[in-house]
This record gives structure tokens, C-alpha cells and sequence, in this order.
């Protein structure tokens, strides 16, 4: 059907509005005119950007397009019937492009006029497509409203990304309040939560409190260098010693403290206690001198409490260590709350 420069679209009987393609191209760029037979003539000039392979002239207008409300909608006469009502329409093949519109007939019963927008989809067609302003109306508010979507999301992202900046600073800011700077190890801090948490929590541990021997010696006769030296050496060697979920700390200038969550055995203390006593004997060098030191070790366990105090089970086992430097130091004893000794000797001294 060839399509006239200029028609009529009936709009109250019996007003008619004569307007050009050019017009209706500006006017509704997403329009289709439709024949009497409801082949498509004509469109406007975003259709035909968004079917460019396919295209559209010549073709039945409801083989291409479904519509889905009003329901019932088969024929070119069922569509005539649905004149001025909203419809929605979906491209048949194509889930994902759908429509809203409106058809109105053509002055004269020679055809119809069916205007479209995208609704809800504009964004998606938007981005699918390529589309920019001058593929809507004038007076479309279409893409001032994806403008806007696209600011709000651009700001959500920006703050999104600054939020994840903040938390990663705070963790940061945390992680270094709670870390010796010498050794990297937990710090005093660190293992102050480290025992309330598993104070609330009823959670078994044991404790070991690891004293140096001979570090003040060390600092005086090889410098504070090679006690830094040492004390990381030290950092080193308990962490070997340890599984991932432990705590190590280091707590004063030469006092360390070891938590082994859900480990009360004696026996295994012990041996952990036994190997650390060994390595730690064995001299450290630095710059080509041997650095010696030792270690005295106290032991106590959470579930010899009846009500568990971070204070009493640390204080117990610090004893248990002055017990075992008193005893020719390089050793480790185990604090028996039962009977408030600490004469049990599970060391190599």
C-alpha cells in the first residue's frame, strides 16, 4: 500500500487532524501505520532503528506483535475494537522487548494508526539499543526519567563503593589496633576480646603464658636490634606451633600468650609446651652472632572453673610460668585449680 504524504486521524467524529510522515515521525517516533488489512506501511524512525534486519513494512502487524491486554486480541477487527483503549504488547519470539500503546483509526476506515512506548522496559531498550534522546519525542519525559535513574544509580554506586572503602578502612583501622607492630602479632587489646568472647560464648580453650628468659641480656650486650630480632624469631616459631583459630599475643616486651580454642587435654598442652621450649632454646643469630634465650611456660585450661574469669585463668596461668622461671626456668608447669599448686612439671627441665 503506497502511504499518503499526508492523512486524517479521526479523533471526534467528525474532526479529523491532517499530518505528514515528517510530522508523525517527530510527533511518535515509535508509530505504525497500519493498512486496512493490518499489514504494516509505515513506521517511525525508532522502530526502525530498533528492527533494522527484520524489518517491518509489508508484514502483518499481529504476527509481530502479541497483545496481551486487552486479552482476545486475534484480528485487524479486534484491534479496531480496542480504539483509544491502553494496550500491551510484547514482540512475538522476543521475551524480553515489550510494549505499551494505543491505536487509533485513520480517517476514511483505511487504516490505523498504533502509537507504542516502552513502559517499564525503556531502560533495558535503552541500553540494548543504543537509544538516545533523539529516538524519542520531544515532549517525551522518557530519557529526563532515565537520566535520572542513571544519576541515582550512579550515585548508589559511588556510594556503595565508598561505603565498601570505610568498612575495608575500618577493618583495617581495627585489625591494626588490635596487632603488635614488632612481631605481628595479636596485642594485649586483641586478646582482651580474644577471652571475653570465649568467656560468653562457654567456649573450652586452653592457655598457655610464655615468658623469655634471658632477653634482658640480649638487649644489653647485643642491642635492642637483635632483640627485635629475637622477639619476631619468637612471633615466628609460635605461630608455627599453632592451627588456624588459635591466638598468639604478645603482651609485654618479652610475654606472649597462646588460646587454644576447644583444647583442654593436658597431655597435648604439654607437648605443644615441650616443642616450644626446645625451639625456643635453640640460639637465634643475627649479623653473624648467636642470640640464646629460653622459655618459661605456664599452662591452665577454662574447664577447670566452675565460673571462668579472664582474669583468674590468666592470672593462674602467669603464676604457673613464675613458677616454672623458679625452677631453673626453661620449662613449663601446668596450674592445678583443684588444689592451687603449681608443681606439676611438664617440661624438660
Amino acid at each position: 500500500m503506497a502511504v499518503p504524504k499526508t492523512f486524517s486521524l479521526t479523533l471526534h467524529d467528525p474532526v479529523a487532524v491532517a499530518l505528514t510522515q515528517a510530522a508523525l515521525d517527530v510527533m511518535m517516533p515509535l508509530h505504525l501505520m497500519l493498512s486496512a488489512n493490518g499489514d504494516i506501511a509505515a513506521t517511525g524512525p525508532t522502530l526502525r532503528k530498533l528492527f533494522p534486519e527484520t524489518g517491518l513494512i509489508g508484514r502483518p502487524f499481529l504476527e509481530l506483535f502479541e497483545v496481551r491486554r486487552p486479552g482476545g486480541v486475534q484480528t485487524v477487527a479486534d484491534l479496531r475494537l480496542c480504539a483509544g483503549l491502553k494496550l500491551m504488547l510484547v514482540q512475538r519470539g522476543f521475551d524480553g522487548l515489550g510494549f505499551a500503546g494505543v491505536a487509533m483509526p485513520i480517517a476514511g476506515g483505511s487504516g490505523l494508526l498504533v502509537n507504542l512506548s516502552f513502559g517499564i522496559g525503556i531502560i533495558d531498550a535503552v541500553r540494548g539499543h543504543g537509544l538516545t534522546d533523539a529516538d524519542f519525542a520531544a515532549t517525551d519525559l522518557a530519557m529526563e526519567l532515565l537520566y535520572l535513574v542513571e544519576a541515582k544509580s550512579a550515585v548508589t554506586e559511588e556510594l556503595r563503593a565508598l561505603n565498601l572503602r570505610l568498612q575495608g578502612a575500618k577493618r583495617m583501622a581495627e585489625a591494626q589496633a588490635q596487632t603488635d607492630t614488632l612481631t605481628g602479632l595479636c596485642n594485649r587489646r586483641a586478646l582482651d576480646l580474644t577471652m571475653a568472647d570465649a568467656v560468653r560464648r562457654a567456649t573450652p580453650f586452653g592457655l598457655m603464658h610464655i615468658d623469655l628468659d634471658h632477653f634482658k641480656e640480649v638487649n644489653d650486650t647485643l642491642g635492642h636490634a637483635a632483640g627485635d630480632h629475637v622477639l619476631r624469631e619468637v612471633a615466628r616459631v609460635l605461630g608455627e606451633e599453632t592451627r588456624r583459630g588459635d591466638t598468639v599475643a604478645r603482651i609485654g616486651g618479652d610475654e606472649f600468650v597462646m588460646v587454644f580454642p576447644d583444647l583442654t587435654e593436658v597431655d597435648v598442652l604439654a607437648g605443644i609446651a615441650d616443642r616450644l621450649v626446645t625451639r625456643l632454646s635453640e640460639p637465634f643469630e643475627h649479623e653473624g652472632r648467636l642470640c640464646q634465650i629460653s622459655a618459661s611456660i605456664g599452662i591452665s585450661v577454662s574447664t577447670a572453673y566452675e565460673v571462668l574469669s579472664a582474669d583468674q585463668i590468666l592470672g593462674d596461668a602467669d603464676e604457673a610460668t613464675y613458677a616454672s622461671k623458679h625452677a631453673g626456668r626453661g620449662r613449663a608447669r601446668f596450674h592445678d585449680r583443684v588444689t592451687g599448686l603449681t608443681e606439676m612439671s611438664l617440661g624438660t627441665g
